[in-house]
């Protein structure tokens, strides 16, 4: 059996996280081992090939910090963590970078968002990895299976949700319905959908003809392939000097500005996307085993949370106190140089 000194010196997982908080700019194993005297790089190696970091793990330690509210928004986006320099990493596969613009050899992740509509704040509360070739599931698969474990497993309350287009597909949408949830998402322009009762054929909906009251309140519109008299309210708005086309299944809401600033809540997982690539190394691995990928993965979405729960008590931004660490630094070298200056 192990002695308590033994079990001391194991490395954790809180060890690693605090690595990937700590490190500005390489978060590869080999600079890690580097920069310790108590663990080697095979010791580090063998720990993340072993261990078992999971979304369950995540939701654990955000619990503690949501702020639950009955009308708040779930965001499901999904985003390429880019591996164009890498070889051999076992789950990495050619797929559409919506940041890229274009196809890039990366790994998939599906995220959740948590957004509290009354302080902006927001949470990453669950993620699942795109690997079709190892569980046969779609990213729309994960999706429900996220929706389905926020509301049976976590039960956290949420009124609406929020995605992108490539998931407004009928069947999400009548799965969001069934599940008594409001569901707001953008279709693309030329979606096939009927504005006249059945009156007329389909057409594509940038072919929709709009008056000023429409504009004002959208329409009632059905969306083709929809079950008999389903329908949904449908807008039109200007967002970043771009029309976008909005549907909802709150046919009760017939105002313009107020689905415009519902669809702005979406931005808060691009926002996400952005901080938890930047800050926390999370594309930085270079591992070939996709369990230490994924162990990667879940770490750097651990961190992110952190970070984020110390802004918000401190009223800085994320960026400030990944960057403070810096300042800390520079105060403690100026104070007692490790490397001095000498003049002739």
């Amino acid at each position: 059996m192990q002695t308590t000194e033994e079990k001391r010196k194991q490395f954790k997982l809180i060890d690693y996280c605090q690595y990937l908080i700590s490190s500005q700019n390489n978060y590869t194993i080999t600079n890690l081992a580097e920069h310790l005297q108590t663990w080697s790089h095979d010791v580090i190696n063998k720990y993340l090939r072993n261990e078992r970091i999971t979304a369950r793990m995540l939701w654990e330690n955000a619990s503690r910090d949501i702020e639950v509210d009955e009308e708040a928004y779930l965001i499901f986006d999904d985003s390429v963590l880019d591996k164009n320099y890498s070889f051999d990493i076992e789950i990495v596969k050619y797929q559409y970078s919506g940041n890229a613009h274009d196809v890039i050899k990366g790994i998939g992740v599906v995220n959740c968002v948590y957004v509290n509509p009354k302080t902006g704040n927001f949470w990453i509360i669950d993620y699942r990895i795109y690997n079709p070739e190892a569980d046969s599931k779609t990213k729309m698969d994960h999706m429900k299976d996220m929706l389905n474990n926020t509301i049976e497993h976590k039960k956290l309350s949420f009124k609406t949700v929020l995605m992108d287009t490539w998931y407004a597909s009928v069947e999400m949408m009548m799965f969001i319905d069934s599940l008594k949830k409001i569901f707001y998402c953008p279709i693309k322009k030329d979606r096939l959908v009927d504005d006249s009762g059945g009156k007329e054929k389909y057409k594509k909906a940038v072919e929709l003809q709009w008056n000023e009251d429409e504009d004002k309140r959208g329409k009632i519109v059905k969306l083709k392939k929809f079950p008999g008299a389903k329908k949904v309210r449908l807008f039109r708005v200007l967002v970043n000097n771009e029309t976008e086309l909005i549907v909802t299944n709150e046919l009760d809401q017939d105002s313009s500005e107020v689905a415009k600033s519902i669809c702005k809540v979406r931005w808060k997982v691009e926002e996400f996307h952005r901080e938890v690539k930047q800050l926390t190394g999370i594309e930085r691995c270079q591992c070939r085993k996709a369990r230490i990928q994924r162990n990667h993965v879940g770490a750097a979405m651990l961190v992110w949370n952190r970070l984020k729960k110390i802004a918000y008590e401190s009223g800085k931004t994320i960026y400030t106190i990944k960057k403070d660490q810096l300042r800390d630094y520079l105060v403690q070298q100026l104070r007692d140089p490790s490397v001095r200056m000498l003049l002739a």
